[in-house]
């Protein structure tokens, strides 16, 4: 890999004789030391070709441990893939052997070089990219998922994290003792299985594996508790931590990652800057009853937070276009099929925009989101979660807008006892989206519903500059938002209003003390927008662990 360095000063050869003395040997590596380093400074180009290694070879960075050795002196070492994915570690003096010391004792590195065998950080090929090597003998690590045996055949299904493929041991194709061995695997046995790739248009990905050859690399302990049957589903959230490598959840978990990522390249990509808001706060944004309370330290309550809004409100003040995103706590007593503890939460914030412009990047926000998702997982929804994606394919901009009043005229219509005044919950949310082939965006709420940092409408001072975005086929609000009140004697006013604790929101007030300015924004749960777009009836799949009142574990 590399040129050959110039030779080493004389001094190395001396250390080879001097083998008996590990003082010595030290003496004489510390002069090479300083040799080398005159070396390097007249010739820098060849500064790459050498290299200091001071400490163990240790399994636990992939290098083979040789006793207690440590190279005192400067190696030329090369590092190259040997063809079995192995790294090929070469130390060598020029002309001479370096000295190692090993359990104390000083010896010779053994000549000629030899390959130090370091296994992988992962498997040279996945079942997600086996198309682009159909006809090739490829190594897939994994888990079996299933298996089947027809006469001299065993069809193995093995899944490894990216997808599931069938694996075909024919009879002729192995030894006799792997055949055995194939036909008496327990599911999860953890397996590594080499053959060639072959098209098949039977399965589900287009491909199948016909086995060459298979090692196990350790089988369960006990029969695996989750077979191929049904199981209800509070038998699913207690082993949770072995529910997760299903197929179905596994693609949900891909969707919810693929979300994460849309997420953030939105915001990234339009000038947003991310602002990490505290998970400990001393006030609440919309009083404490929903809230965990918990000691701290000296000071009294903390809580942990329920929205990053308001620091984001202080960013926006700094950055311009600012979002947070992270985990949020709500402790209401819920268990509805809506509701999480804890979930997270994407929450931007616009200075100088109002609740026109809100509304403008909430649709284009979320048609971008769910665009990327069918982008990468239409396939996915439609075979494995059987998601309908005609009906996410028509979540374009622009969506419909409707004002509070004429939501209540609507339902009212639908013969639902609603008064203007009342919340709107979610069967009110689903009968009101249910007329939409799209989210439907709700705007100018009652003022006296809101918390107390909403604007009230210039035009009417009985409703608030807020909007929630409505999802269709009953999945109700996916995102809340509008416009905050940059009036500073408005907002005092409020704050007394809902009784809150004004010394807390102190720092709060400072924003609108010091170059207030018009500003705007929303935020959206991760999960409940999960659950949506993976047509998921309930919240608790769409976060690995799910919290809710009734479960904190595993």
């Amino acid at each position: 890999m590399f040129a050959t360095a110039n030779p080493i000063p004389s001094s190395a050869a001396a250390m080879q004789h001097s083998a008996t003395s590990p003082s010595l040997a030290l003496l004489e590596a510390r002069q090479a030391r300083d040799g080398l380093a005159t070396l390097l400074r007249a010739e820098r180009e060849a500064a790459a070709e050498f290299l200091l290694a001071l400490s163990d070879f240790d399994r636990g960075r992939g290098w083979e441990r040789l006793g207690h050795a440590s190279l005192f002196a400067f190696l030329h070492v090369e590092l190259g893939l040997s063809k079995g994915g192995a790294f090929l570690v070469t130390a060598a003096w020029t002309g001479t052997q370096p000295l190692v010391l090993a359990d104390g004792h000083p010896s010779a590195f053994p000549s000629p070089p030899r390959a130090l065998p370091c296994a992988p950080m992962f498997p040279p090929v996945h079942v997600a990219d086996i198309a682009s090597h159909d006809g090739q003998e490829v190594t897939l690590h994994g888990w079996l998922h299933h298996r089947a045996s027809k006469g001299k055949l065993h069809f193995l299904q093995l899944r490894d994290g990216t997808g599931v493929i069938q694996c075909v041991v024919f009879k002729g194709n192995v030894t006799p003792e792997v055949f055995f061995e194939a036909d008496h695997l327990p599911q999860e046995t953890s397996i590594v299985v080499r053959g060639l790739v072959k098209k098949d248009d039977r399965s589900a990905i287009g491909y199948e594996l016909d086995v060459r050859d298979l090692t196990v690399v350790a089988r369960p302990s006990q029969e695996y508790p989750l077979g191929h049957k049904e199981h209800g589903v509070a038998f699913l959230m207690e082993q949770r931590h072995l529910w997760l490598r299903s197929q179905r959840q596994t693609v949900v978990l891909r969707v919810r990652a693929t979300v994460v990522k849309a997420i953030r390249d939105f915001f990234d990509e339009r000038g947003f800057t991310l602002v990490d808001a505290p998970i400990f706060t001393p006030a609440a944004c919309e009083g404490t009853s929903n809230l965990f309370e918990v000691p701290y330290f000296d000071l009294g309550k903390a809580y942990l937070t329920q929205s990053g809004q308001l620091y984001m409100e202080a960013g926006a003040m700094a950055l311009g276009k600012v979002y947070c995103f992270g985990p949020t706590f709500r402790a209401e007593k819920s268990k509805t099929r809506r509701h999480l503890t804890e979930f997270w939460m994407v929450e931007p914030e616009v200075a100088f925009m109002d609740l026109e412009g809100d509304m403008e990047l909430m649709e284009q926000f979320v048609s971008s989101v769910v665009g990327k998702v069918l982008e990468k997982h239409e396939r996915e929804l439609v075979t494995v979660l059987e998601r309908d994606v005609a009906k996410l394919k028509n979540v374009k901009p622009p969506f419909p807008r409707i004002t509070y009043t004429e939501a209540v005229e609507v339902l009212q219509k639908a013969g639902h006892p609603m008064k203007w005044g009342d919340d709107i919950g979610g069967d009110e949310e689903t009968v009101l989206a249910s007329a939409y082939d799209r989210p439907v965006m709700v705007h100018r709420y009652p003022a006296e519903m809101k918390a107390f940092y909403f604007k009230k409408d210039p035009a009417d001072a009985k409703v608030a500059l807020g909007c929630d975005v409505l999802a269709p086929e009953g999945y109700g609000e996916i995102i809340g938002g509008g416009q905050r009140e940059d009036d500073l004697a408005t907002l005092e006013a409020a704050i007394a209003h809902h009784g809150l604790p004004k010394e807390a929101f102190e720092w709060y007030l400072d924003l609108r003390r010091y170059g207030t300015v018009p500003h705007a924004g929303f935020g959206m749960g991760v999960e409940r927008c999960v659950a949506w777009v993976c047509g998921l009836h309930h919240v608790r799949e769409t976060i690995p662990f799910a919290r809710m009142m009734e479960r904190i574990t595993p």
